[in-house]
């Protein structure tokens, strides 16, 4: 399985040359990104903002294929009052190749026991870690660790030349674990094996 990380929080996920985007951004909705010309099979947004939403950043591929993905959605929180600052946000869970990936979306609250089941024994979590409009860094370790996740994505971040002005920065998250554990890749990029060691996988936005 591929995983391709576009920029801030969009992701491009591969099986079987089936492509499924996630919560693709707008023009100028987050500084530093350069618009999106992406195509896939499927678009998969978290919630209705505009650095999320923006399904015509996507074209459709031609033809008819069979989606190896199994999709589940996981209702949760936008953030910590139940919705009632910045709303709802999707949790999205893929199943192929007996592996399972989770994109958190924007969540901005502690998962409740019955998401923790859900989602549990994941082999690898995309997480926003920038705090402000989302979870910060030390909440999604946390959340990370409670899940058991395998590879840990970092995403809705402040890079350098890159990212929303208010939330923080990727070291804040890399800091949190062992040296050893974080592992910067050079692409925008990983290959998911189900033998693909434990790691806070840290990699280079496509479109910045």
């Amino acid at each position: 399985m591929e995983i391709i990380w576009n920029g801030h929080a969009c992701f491009t996920v591969i099986s079987a040359d089936y492509s499924i985007v996630l919560d693709p951004y707008g023009p100028n909705a987050v500084p530093g990104f350069a618009p999106l010309q992406l195509r896939a099979d499927a678009v998969l947004c978290s919630h209705g903002h505009g650095d999320h939403n923006y399904a015509q950043a996507v074209t459709p591929e031609s033809g008819e294929k069979a989606c190896p993905f199994v999709i589940h959605t996981i209702g949760s929180w936008h953030d910590d009052a139940q919705g009632t600052l910045r709303g709802p946000n999707t949790i999205h869970l893929l199943e192929a190749e007996g592996m399972r990936v989770a994109h958190m979306g924007d969540i901005g609250c502690p998962l409740n026991a019955e998401q923790i089941e859900k989602l549990c024994g994941l082999d690898a979590v995309l997480i926003p870690v920038g705090g402000f409009y989302t979870v910060d860094a030390k909440q999604a370790a946390e959340m990370a660790k409670q899940l058991d996740a395998r590879v840990i994505i970092p995403m809705h971040y402040r890079g350098e030349g890159f990212g929303l002005t208010k939330v923080g920065t990727l070291d804040e998250f890399t800091k949190l674990w062992p040296a050893e554990f974080v592992r910067r890749y050079e692409s925008s990029s990983l290959t998911l094996m189900p033998d693909t060691a434990p790691q806070a996988a840290v990699l280079k936005p496509l479109y910045a």
